[in-house]
Formats: C-alpha cells, sequence, structure tokens
C-alpha cells in the first residue's frame, strides 16, 4: 500500500467496496431464506406467515350496499354479525372461515365453516343481490370437523376443493356461485354405532333443527342471500347425503335441491330405538310419498353412487328412485364407474350433478 493520497483512497475504497459485497450478500441471503422458509411457514402455520384465526368479514367495501337490495328476492343480512375467524385463504382470495354457533332454536352449540365466492365479495354487478346457499354435510364421523373444507384427489385436475370447483365449474356455465355454509352433522363422535340421522331424535341435540334452521338462519345474518327456497339446496355424502335427502323432503317448502352422494336411504340409528313415529316421520321414503300425495312442491334430488360402493347403497337408491321418483319428487342418478365411498370420487364427479341442480335454482341477479 503507498502512502500517497491516492494510495490511500484506492485502499480505503477497495474496503468499502468490500464491506458493502458482503454486506449485499448477507442481504440477499436472508431475502433467499425468506423466500424458503415463507411458504414453508405458511403451510405449518407459524405467526406471522399465517392469517389462519384472523377475523373474516364479507362485507363488500363500504358495508352492504347501505341497506339497498337489487330486488325484491334478495334478503339482505339480518344480523347480528358473527365472529367468523379466518380457516384457509384460497389460491382467487377466497376464504373459509369458522364460527361456533349457538343454536337458539335446536339448543346445539357447534362449529359451522362458511365460504363465499368472489363473484360474492368483488363482482360489482352483483352487489345489491342475494346468492344461492348450498349447504354441505359431510359422512361420519362428521363431529368437531366437516371435511368439505379440505382438498381431495381430483383426477386430472390435482388435488382440488369444493370451493375451487365450484368457482370453476360457475366460469364454466355449470353451476351457481354458491355460498357454502358445512356445519358439523353429530353432537359427538360417530363411533360405536351411534348417529343422529341429522335429526330430532327424542332425548338427543335437535340435529334436524340445527341443519334446518339454525344454519340457515347464520347465513341470513350474515350473507345477502335469496328469500324463495329456490336459492337453498342441500350436499352431502353417505349419512350426510340421507341428511340431505331426507331435509328436502321434510321442509319442502324451505329447500328446492339436493345431492345426495353414496346416502343411505332409511333412518337406521339405533338412537331411534323406542321412537318409531318419530323415525317414520324421518324416513325419506314416507316423507316422498307424503310430498307426492301433497302435489306438491317440486324438488329434485340427484344422487352419485359408485359401483365399488357396498351393492346395497345402489340397490336402495334405485329402488327409492323406481318407487318414489315421481310427480313433484324428481330424481336423476349418476352411477361413478369404479367409484369408491369417498369425498374424492363424489367431488371428481360431481360437475354434472350440481349442474342438473343449479339449472333448478335461483342464482343472483346482476345489476342493470
Amino acid at each position: 500500500m503507498t502512502n500517497s493520497p491516492t494510495g490511500v483512497y484506492t485502499s480505503r475504497g477497495r474496503r468499502r467496496a468490500s464491506r458493502a459485497r458482503r454486506w449485499l450478500v448477507v442481504v440477499a441471503s436472508i431475502a433467499t431464506l425468506g423466500l424458503i422458509a415463507w411458504p414453508v411457514m405458511s403451510y405449518y402455520e407459524i405467526p406471522p406467515f399465517t392469517d389462519k384465526g384472523d377475523p373474516v368479514s364479507y362485507d363488500r367495501a363500504g358495508g352492504e350496499n347501505g341497506g339497498q337490495a337489487a330486488n325484491s328476492r334478495t334478503l339482505l343480512p339480518t344480523g347480528p354479525k358473527a365472529g367468523f375467524e379466518n380457516v384457509n385463504t384460497l389460491s382467487d382470495g377466497s376464504k373459509i372461515s369458522v364460527v361456533t354457533l349457538d343454536g337458539k332454536k335446536s339448543g346445539y352449540k357447534g362449529k359451522v365453516w362458511v365460504w363465499a365466492p368472489k363473484e360474492y365479495t368483488d363482482d360489482p354487478k352483483f352487489a345489491e343481490s342475494g346468492f344461492p346457499v348450498v349447504i354441505a354435510l359431510p359422512g361420519g364421523p362428521g363431529y368437531d370437523s366437516n371435511y368439505w373444507i379440505g382438498k381431495f384427489k381430483g383426477g386430472d385436475r390435482g388435488m382440488v376443493s369444493l370451493q375451487e370447483s365450484i368457482s370453476t365449474w360457475y366460469h364454466e356455465g355449470a353451476s351457481k356461485p354458491f355460498l357454502l355454509a358445512m356445519p358439523v352433522l353429530n353432537p359427538g363422535p360417530d363411533d360405536k354405532g351411534i348417529y343422529w340421522d341429522g335429526s330430532d331424535i327424542p332425548g338427543q341435540p335437535k340435529m334436524g333443527t340445527w341443519l334446518t334452521e339454525d344454519v340457515p338462519d347464520l347465513m341470513k345474518a350474515n350473507f345477502r342471500t335469496l328469500k324463495s327456497r329456490d336459492g337453498w339446496g342441500f350436499m352431502g355424502s353417505s349419512t350426510g347425503g340421507f341428511a340431505s335427502l331426507k331435509s328436502v323432503l321434510k321442509h319442502p317448502d324451505k329447500f328446492k335441491a339436493a345431492v345426495a352422494n353414496g346416502p343411505d336411504i332409511l333412518p337406521d340409528s339405533p338412537l331411534w330405538k323406542g321412537h318409531e313415529k318419530e323415525m317414520r316421520e324421518n324416513n325419506p321414503e314416507v316423507l316422498a310419498k307424503e310430498l307426492t300425495a301433497a302435489k306438491g312442491p317440486d324438488v329434485y334430488l340427484a344422487f352419485q353412487v359408485g359401483t365399488k360402493e357396498n351393492a346395497a347403497t345402489m340397490a336402495g337408491v334405485k329402488k327409492f328412485i323406481n318407487a318414489y321418483g315421481k310427480g313433484p319428487v324428481h330424481t336423476k342418478l349418476w352411477e361413478i364407474p369404479g367409484g369408491r365411498h369417498n369425498g374424492a370420487t363424489y367431488l371428481s364427479n360431481m360437475r354434472e350433478p350440481l349442474k342438473w341442480i343449479s339449472d333448478r335454482m335461483e342464482g343472483p341477479t346482476p345489476s342493470p
């Protein structure tokens, strides 16, 4: 190193440049590690890398349109607002959230997950319109969870969710942009042969009232919905398919359609013992016969059954359709080749059944 002013300057400049390069490497390394760590930390839901648990509001900016409905068919949120907490933010920005609902009519307190499509929150042409609702029910165990909030293998579509599927099918013209309510089905674990048939069994929690009154009331309190039964339906699998089928037949004044996947047809919980009269009042065969005798109103029941399910399931559905699928009870069966008794089978084949009921249900009304 020279002692000349030029030499000293050059040496100091080199040291500064070297330090700058080292800091640049450090900053770049931290940034790279952050980019690598973010999805990992988010996947394992480690704060602050996740929005799980954050409050969720489904109101549009500026509130619910100043209290104005698009038309007389729309029911604006009645309140009170529920304290929804985020469970999952999907790739399109829509959110699945959860709340613990204290059912005023049933007396049962349990979890309900909800989802609204982007058309509900973001599309200005639907800003003042009500949206149709589907209440999606799982099979067993159906307690403290609802598997329709998760993802399934969707064939050539990879891992897909019910919510993403509805969004895709809506843009393909095969579905309404449904709001989803996904409640627990049972008040306790579905084990030891005990389940509740989605019904008000004497001496038990009133799960029928929970599903057909408390859960719809939650949706009406927090979302723009439709006043008519044409905007309300069910979807469910296995025992949830039974509850979906039975709920529409028992309350045709409130609900118009259902997709029943691999359903039981008859109530068969051991909790019915000693309550044969009430069990008969929750029997889809009896309810369908009564609805036909009353000449309506019309209901639409779509069935999916896999060919590799228990043969009794397919036989029971076909027997029901042949005996009771007439007059106001409209039915259609989709047999799934190689299909098994699980959510992945049903979701990957649900496009056509959902289209069939969508074509018969009311959707949101675009602004003029």
